[in-house]
């Protein structure tokens, strides 16, 4: 399959300067894809675009990966209300670590480079800077930004020069590529069509040359109709110190039926036949949730590694009952122990029930334990008894408590 037709099949095809798409078809390119280090982790919406830029480098095209040093000691004011808090400098190295680190975990084994824009402007000199970059941009297009326009409407907050300098910024970023790195494309998620076509407009009034602009999509969700990657408990993050893995794992497990599809072409590397099988798998019997089943195995190895999602695999094998807890290796038991309440050997069931608050008394354990709702290690109790030094208590459907 074609490069064009492989984004249009897999739904990454927002907005373009380019009239046709197969011209992404020809002779290979140098793009760039940045991310800025607002944290020190990129989320899944992050991996979206980082998916789409996997196969720009499979079909050939040579990838610049941006690191934001410099634009992330600003940050991007584009739909955002009120003006940021700057990062301190601390905080933006080591948030340009997690996000390099994480470059070279998406990418491994693949053709790219990494930059940082902080390496290029933190010796330009500001006046010339103004004579030979801001010279060339008109302030009505900086004005007519949306987000510039909307902070300065009646019941906006305001913009410091700061975060209105800011598409400046990246357009400057894209004519050092280009100088640089012979860069001719920038790819970027919708959110950033704006900042990004600045990039554009200066290469063609300072260097005369055409260059462009190629946006994904914002994945939706299509149960709620809002931003997909959000959970209860906020963004689903690829640093497992920010998401688990096995909180990663449960998230794609449990993604929405009508868009699991739509996620396996955007968030795997699965073939058109492959993710057509799993289709036909689904409507044949939607209940077994082979979809999301595959999802999980896969995105969670693309992002943290094959021995982590096996990993995790058995520990959610253990909770829902198709495997026992002594089947578990130390790693695994050290993976299931940071998920639920966890406590230490010498107890009985009714003990343990009261101690994780699962139980609010003694009494009330042994009424949960004589209505048949509790269960060790996959056998249910009838009775109050000693616990072994590994056990797994289950009251319900989802209550569970480590003994270790």
């Amino acid at each position: 399959m074609k490069l064009s037709e492989e984004l249009q099949w897999r739904g990454f095809v927002n907005q373009t300067t380019y009239d046709d798409l197969s011209q992404l078809d020809q002779a290979p390119i140098s793009f760039y894809w940045g991310v800025d280090p607002s944290a020190d982790s990129m989320t899944i919406g992050n991996f979206a675009a980082a998916m789409m830029v996997r196969h720009f480098i499979d079909h050939g095209h040579k990838a610049v990966l941006l690191v934001g040093g410099a634009t992330g000691m600003i940050g991007d004011p584009d739909g955002k209300k009120d003006e940021r808090n700057l990062k301190t400098l601390d905080e933006i190295a080591k948030n340009k670590a997690g996000i390099a680190g994480q470059y070279k975990t998406a990418f491994a084994g693949q053709d790219f480079t990494i930059v940082d824009n902080y390496d290029w402007f933190k010796n330009i000199n500001y006046l010339d800077f103004l004579r030979d970059v801001g010279k060339h941009v008109p302030m009505s297009q900086m004005l007519g930004r949306d987000f510039v326009q909307s902070r300065l409407g009646e019941e906006g907050s305001g913009i410091s020069y700061a975060e209105f300098s800011y598409s400046l910024i990246q357009g400057y970023d894209f004519l050092h590529l280009y100088r640089e790195h012979g860069v001719t494309l920038q790819v970027c998620g919708a959110d950033q069509w704006g900042n990004s076509i600045a990039g554009v407009d200066l290469i063609r009034r300072i260097e005369g040359a055409e260059t462009h602009i190629y946006s994904t999509p914002l994945v939706i969700n299509k149960a709620t109709g809002v931003k997909f990657g959000k959970s209860e408990g906020g963004a689903i993050w690829l640093d497992p110190k920010r998401t688990s893995v096995y909180k990663f794992y449960q998230f794609w497990l449990n993604v929405d039926d009508d868009g699991a599809i739509d996620y396996a072409k955007i968030y795997t590397l699965l073939s058109k036949e492959q993710i057509e099988e799993l289709a036909a798998k689904q409507q044949a019997n939607p209940g077994a949730r082979e979809v999301q089943k595959t999802l999980a195995r896969e995105v969670t190895a693309l992002v943290h590694g094959k021995e982590r999602m096996e990993s995790v695999e058995r520990v959610t094998d253990v909770l829902f009952g198709q495997k026992d807890v002594h089947e578990l290796s130390p790693e695994d038991i050290d993976a299931l122990a940071g998920e639920i309440p966890t406590l230490g050997t010498g107890k009985t069931v009714v003990e343990v029930l009261v101690e994780s608050k699962i139980a609010a008394s003694n009494g009330e354990a042994r009424r949960l334990i004589a209505g048949s709702a509790v269960s060790v290690n996959g056998e249910k109790v009838s009775e109050d008894r000693p616990l072994a030094e590994l056990s797994l208590v289950k009251k319900g459907k989802n209550s569970f408590i480590l003994v270790r």
